[in-house]
């Protein structure tokens, strides 16, 4: 690779390692014939790449080998979460030369084909930018691997990416999940409309990947004893979430905590993964409300699916 004398905002350095994900063919002759090519689906990890211990990575290749999926590692060169200010040493044209051979190299170890995305741009734009791109199945955001980070940031980071690219999100928190592949899915609702940003059919897919189940719980105050799990059913039916739950696996969880009630129950049903519907617009202590968001991203001790929604 030959480096000029400035540094592109965007680099791009595609890197086929791992085992051919189905669908996509490495390369033709000069006279092949045209043929339609199904391109694997990709997860764009988002992380501190260079953290001692990198699990959002571990995790969203794991998710990867059963999904069939690429990775796309995309390193957001100055954003405080993803790139500290330890590594501004890496920002020279030597180090940014040295990060791009560090990420590939990265990429390589990988299970799955891998795909290593530099930007200069902003985190919000950076992302928007590969999800046009790309078009993943969805977004891993790994908690900070630096211990000096406060949770406070991975949540207002996940936020503000939700505000400005609504697409799929899994936070993946540093310690606390152990069981992998994930089978047990629990799903947060509150019973009321909600219409899902266009976006892939993430929750289906993995849990067709994974064989995994699915559970809903509704968290409820003093009304808990007159929740209704059909206005629960009704929400999953309308969006497709899934192709059918039976009304048995919807539970009703009396806590005037919602956060606290969906924690009690992923506790009680030993969730692997809690899937949440982040509204953009929500009243004040409504299931979606961002403090309820935050809540459960700072204290889950299992990865966190956000699936924003438009209202």
């Amino acid at each position: 690779m030959r480096w000029s004398g400035f540094c592109p905002r965007r680099l791009r350095v595609q890197l086929v390692s791992g085992p051919a994900a189905p669908g996509k063919l490495a390369a033709f002759g000069p006279f092949s014939p045209l043929i339609p090519i199904v391109m694997a689906p990709s997860l764009v990890v988002l992380t501190d790449f260079f953290a001692v211990s990198n699990r959002a990575l571990s995790y969203a290749a794991g998710l990867a080998v059963p999904l069939h999926a690429q990775l796309v590692l995309l390193h957001v060169r100055h954003d405080g979460l993803l790139a500290p200010e330890t590594y501004s040493s890496l920002h020279t044209r030597q180090g940014e030369r040295q990060t791009t051979q560090a990420l590939q190299q990265l990429a390589a170890e990988q299970p799955v084909p891998a795909e290593v995305d530099i930007s200069g741009e902003l985190l919000p734009e950076a992302v928007a930018a590969a999800v046009r791109q790309h078009q993943p199945l969805l977004l891993v955001l790994g908690q900070p691997g630096a211990s000096t980070v406060p949770p406070e940031e991975i949540t207002a980071t996940a936020l503000e990416l939700l505000r400005h690219v609504p697409y799929p999100l899994l936070v993946v928190p540093t310690v606390g999940w152990d069981v992998f592949p994930p089978r047990r899915f629990l799903l947060a609702l509150d019973g009321q409309p909600f219409r899902l940003f266009p976006q892939p059919d993430v929750l289906r897919q993995l849990l067709a990947a994974t064989a995994g189940t699915l559970a809903a719980v509704q968290v409820a105050g003093a009304e808990a004893a007159s929740a209704d799990p059909g206005a629960v059913l009704e929400t999953i039916r309308v969006n497709s979430l899934v192709d059918e739950l039976p009304v048995g696996k919807v539970y009703t969880v009396a806590q005037s905590n919602v956060a606290e009630g969906i924690l009690q129950e992923a506790s009680r049903q030993a969730a692997d993964v809690v899937v949440v519907v982040a509204r953009r617009h929500s009243l004040l202590g409504s299931l979606f409300h961002h403090s309820v968001t935050a809540q459960l991203l700072r204290e889950c001790p299992v990865p966190v699916l956000l699936l924003p929604a438009e209202d």
